[in-house]
């Protein structure tokens, strides 16, 4: 396990950043932690906090790092990435958003993080600008890493899960625009597209978002595309 300790580790507004994106790195194998760290490296808003080589390793480490950024790897040994994601989640105030990096897209370990609350995942075998959007991307929050993936990914196993009764309640008290822009959150569309889309403004759709997640009890964007799939509000097809 290595660790960076910054004096200065102040989050800062997405509009507003006035130091680089701090991630950790959670992967079991030395050599792709290697070549994660080159590729974030070499970007000048990001910088390499922290790494760990098991989930148990990386559980105390992001809390104690405080990253904006995680890159865990589903599959370690000790903890996983699904057990991993949920006790960061779950110990800390303001916890990172965390990307799974996977081998395989379809694994049900994937949508299993997803669902603990994985902000969304990566390949191994993407490539190095693939792997900088997708950290970019995540960190802004304002639309969906890889939607087709993640469609994908719910389409095969939200019918696998029961949905909660406290999902189909919440669901039933969205108002019939929140309805409108969840249904656009599920398409991959970004705020400034669903604004676009709907003819309203970006801060107007940002309130949207913001009650839709609330009324879910969801996280972020990711968890409540399962969320909508789960509960029977988007269907696959």
């Amino acid at each position: 396990m290595t660790t960076r300790q910054d004096g200065d580790d102040q989050r800062s507004g997405d509009g507003g950043r006035s130091r680089p994106l701090r991630i950790v790195l959670a992967d079991d194998e030395r050599m792709v932690r290697t070549a994660l760290r080159a590729i974030l490296g070499a970007e000048a808003d990001m910088e390499v906090v922290g790494e760990a080589s098991t989930g148990a390793e990386a559980v105390p480490l992001i809390r104690a790092l405080r990253p904006d950024i995680v890159l865990m790897d589903v599959r370690m040994p000790e903890i996983d990435g699904i057990r991993a994601t949920e006790q960061v989640l779950a110990g800390m105030p303001e916890p990172p958003r965390i990307i799974v990096v996977t081998t395989f897209e379809n694994d049900a370990y994937v949508y299993d993080a997803l669902r603990a609350g994985a902000s969304g995942f990566l390949l191994k075998r993407s490539g190095a600008q693939d792997l900088v959007e997708a950290v970019r991307l995540v960190a802004r929050s304002d639309s969906l890493l890889f939607p087709a993936a993640v469609r994908r990914l719910a389409a095969r196993h939200a019918g696998e899960r029961a949905a909660a009764e406290a999902v189909r309640t919440l669901r039933a008290r969205l108002s019939e625009r929140e309805r409108a822009v969840l249904r656009l959150m599920t398409a991959g569309l970004a705020n400034a597209e669903i604004a676009d889309r709907l003819g309203v403004g970006p801060a107007t759709v940002k309130t949207h978002v913001a009650g839709v997640l609330a009324k879910l009890g969801v996280r972020d964007r990711t968890q409540a595309v399962i969320a909508a799939y789960e509960c029977g509000f988007v269907r696959p097809g």
